[in-house]
């Protein structure tokens, strides 16, 4: 989760992410995490920037060859 998705928007301050899109979001994260561990396998959840989460769990593992990513689209006005 990055933190600066719950932070004001730019222009008027408003959250990006209310209680309602928030809630539905923990909620997907745990059905998927569920349903992941009914498979055998599992789900990493982390708080931070994903620039440094992704470098922190890139150097715990230790054997990534590979690392995908989706950059959200930003409207400019």
């Amino acid at each position: 989760f990055d933190p600066r998705h719950y932070l004001g928007t730019h222009c008027y301050s408003l959250p990006k992410t209310g209680p309602h899109r928030l809630r539905f979001l923990l909620e997907s994260v745990k059905d998927l995490r569920e349903t992941l561990k009914k498979k055998g396998s599992t789900l990493v959840v982390r708080k931070g920037k994903p620039e440094d989460v992704v470098r922190d769990l890139i150097a715990q593992l230790g054997s990534v060859t590979a690392v995908v990513f989706h950059e959200e689209v930003r409207e400019i006005l």
